[in-house]
């Protein structure tokens, strides 16, 4: 790193746009490494902070802003709500009609953030107003258009945090790895991002190789889908079977007589889930594992475990029908020494003894699922829904645990069972954000059901927006223009005409929507444009496949 500017915030305006508005890889490390080349560290701090992450606090209500962006621009608010039902995205929306600026600033991403848009919050609104009117007077287009996405907390880009911990390794001259191991829990809200904080993250490594970590998690080591025949991994003895549960990805950290729950998006969940952070482990000791509500001796469905989530007040009852437990499948830290860098078979054998030691019911070791070739472990694998759990995981016995989705170290695979699938119609859609912000990209799937009279209707039942081609999405959005029956703001409501094979990977009752059912992780597995709307399939038909 040879030298540190003060960048003006349109400098981060233009990485955002730039990330954002591009796929190639190539081209986002680039911008990444020109930007973090660039920056002061205060201002560096809050940009890693943001594209690893980081959820920025709604500072002003959306309803101010649409209010004091009418009276700024000076437009009838018919004319604001039209070109946001054609944007589809209110910070857009107003980037568009404000007038051009009159001044220009040089203030940095930092100054921006800590003296202008935090003090913001809780502020009255005349105060607000005032500072809107002068903060959108020195402002760009791209500018503006960021100070929207900050101030409502609703900043999100197109980057994945490996890229950002591989620039900032290339910027520094260390490890990628290091920086993503420094970069644990940056994002969980305890502390504010500073320039320290910054010079810490990318400081050579010390000569002895330690790091000082108090409760910090280790980086995640992910597993890649496993799409062919599990006999081209080689000899079935060379790897380790487990089941897929599906639950919380989480570590539990015990260090200087402490204890911390963090779940993979690096949030800090000890208080949600205590009767697992209460465990007494070693000091210097991390587990990696799921966690997962364990009734009658099996995993209970996701939807006990969401029921859990969003609590941080437990009472008794709920402790005692919904009990939790972490499935240990790997120990990272023993007696305060990083044995990553040991082979997958000696670490499960240290998290045998480990599990065996603690013997508390809330740590169960995740079992080893035996065979001695890999047609009789496929045909165990076919269990894998009476045991609700997704698959099997396969680990190289020889690998060492990674950092993010890698092969460099070794390799997991997720072998999972194929998903539940139902042909469904599309009734509504809903424009997309970024580049896909002209294009009807979110839709809304519904199954036939009998009303009262006997007659059929079409019941909503999911939402889903991935799974499609570019090419399939535009005709899909022609087809949505051409059979639009109502407009609901940014929603369309359309004509039943397509029909589409919706998969998911769970499925569970639910008060809460109207076809009385949740599925999972739906996406769009393919049009079925061999299919007539009457075709498609029931209420009925998921009713069936509830566990």
């Amino acid at each position: 790193m040879t030298r540190w500017n003060r960048l003006p915030m349109r400098e981060f305006a233009r990485l955002f746009n730039e990330l954002d508005t591009t796929t190639a890889t190539g081209r986002k490390l680039a911008a990444l490494q020109t930007y973090f080349s660039d920056a002061n560290p205060a201002d560096a701090a809050w940009a890693v902070y943001f594209l690893a992450g980081g959820k920025p606090r709604q500072a002003v209500p959306t309803k101010l802003l649409r209010q004091f962006a009418i009276e700024y621009a000076a437009i009838d608010e018919w004319l604001f709500d039209e070109s946001y039902h054609s944007v589809g995205d209110l910070a857009e929306t107003i980037a568009h009609v404000l007038p051009p600026p009159q001044k220009d600033s040089d203030l940095g991403l930092a100054v921006w953030i800590e003296q202008r848009i935090l003090p913001l919050r809780g502020a009255p609104p005349e105060t607000v107003r005032d500072a809107l009117f002068a903060y959108w007077d020195e402002l760009d287009w791209g500018e503006r258009f960021l100070l929207i996405k900050l101030i409502s907390g609703g900043f999100r880009v197109g980057v994945s945090k490996l890229l950002v911990t591989r620039a900032l390794g290339a910027v520094a001259g260390i490890d990628g790895k290091l920086v993503a191991q420094r970069l644990m829990a940056w994002t969980d809200g305890a502390t504010s991002p500073s320039a320290g904080h910054y010079l810490q993250l990318i400081a050579a490594q010390s000569e002895s190789g330690h790091e000082p970590r108090g409760g910090q998690p280790y980086p995640f080591f992910l597993a890649h889908p496993l799409q062919a025949n599990p006999e081209t991994l080689g000899p079935i003895t060379q790897w380790q079977a487990e089941w897929k549960y599906d639950g919380i990805r989480g570590q539990l950290v015990r260090r200087d007589g402490q204890s911390w729950l963090w779940s993979r998006g690096e949030d800090l969940i000890s208080d949600r889930f205590p009767e697992i952070s209460g465990v007494a482990i070693p000091d210097g000791t991390v587990i990696d594992g799921e966690i997962l509500i364990w009734k009658n001796d099996a995993p209970a469905i996701f939807a006990d475990l969401q029921k859990r989530i969003g609590r941080k007040t437990l009472s008794a009852k709920m402790l005692g029908e919904l009990p939790a437990v972490l499935v240990a499948y790997d120990v990272l830290e023993l007696e305060g020494v990083d044995i990553r860098g040991t082979p997958q078979s000696t670490r499960r054998a240290l998290l045998e003894q480990l599990v065996a030691r603690i013997a508390a019911p809330q740590i169960r070791l995740s079992p080893l699922v035996q065979a001695d070739n890999w047609r009789d472990l496929a045909l165990t694998r076919e269990s894998s829904r009476a045991r609700a759990v997704e698959g099997m995981m396969l680990k190289a016995i020889d690998a060492q645990y990674g950092v993010g989705r890698t092969k460099d170290l070794g390799t997991w695979w997720k072998w999972k069972i194929d998903p539940y699938s139902v042909d469904a119609v599309l009734i509504y859609a809903q424009s997309g954000h970024g580049r896909r912000a002209s294009l009807y990209t979110d839709y809304t799937f519904a199954v036939w059901d009998q009303a009262a009279d006997g007659a059929r209707m079409l019941v909503p039942f999911t939402k889903a927006y991935s799974g499609l081609t570019d090419a399939e999405i535009a005709v899909v959005d022609a087809a949505i223009r051409k059979s639009t029956i109502e407009k609901f703001g940014p929603v369309r409501s359309v004509r039943p005409t397509m029909v589409f094979e919706i998969g998911f990977e769970g499925i569970a009752r639910s008060s809460r929507h109207k076809s009385g059912i949740a599925v999972r992780f739906p996406r769009i597995l393919r049009m079925r444009e061999d299919k007539s709307v009457d075709e498609a399939d029931t209420l009925a038909t998921l009713q069936g496949l509830l566990p």
